[in-house]
């Protein structure tokens, strides 16, 4: 990580204020916002999922974006491993779904690009056995 203060990195990180507030008060997170105030405090999705063992997940930390770009959920290449998972599998999307505890539209609609919450971002990427990291992606503001 780089020396940067944490208001040096608050303001390179797109958050809104209203982001920040929803989180004391709601159960689900739009996961993009999630991702820039983890980067904010240096920590990754994983360390946030309760009894989520990091070992073994090396590089797992999330990426450092240029500037003028916002870190977000590669949600087309999360569906890919999804659907890839799922035919080895050999299981439907509902079945995948059932699974994962989440309605099967929240999954085949990241094959549009679709925002993802958090934390339903974190079931999809246990049942992958993958780190979040490896499903983000830096985007132009």
């Amino acid at each position: 990580m780089n020396g940067r203060s944490r208001s040096e990195r608050c303001s390179r990180h797109a958050l809104s204020p209203s982001t920040v507030k929803a989180i004391g008060v709601r159960t689900v997170a739009e996961g993009d916002g999630v991702l820039q105030m983890l980067l904010w405090l240096r920590r990754t999705p994983e360390s946030f999922v309760p009894g989520y063992s990091e070992a073994g997940s090396a590089g797992a930390y999330l990426p450092e974006v240029p500037p003028r770009h916002v870190l977000r959920f590669d949600t087309k290449k999360l569906h890919a491993a999804l659907n890839a998972q799922r035919l080895e599998r050999k299981l439907t999307w509902m079945g995948v779904a059932k699974q994962l505890g989440l309605g099967p539209s929240s999954l085949t609609h990241l094959a549009n690009g679709g925002r993802t919450a958090f934390p339903q971002v974190m079931r999809m990427v246990q049942w992958l056995n993958r780190p979040a990291a490896d499903f983000t992606r830096a985007s132009v503001r």
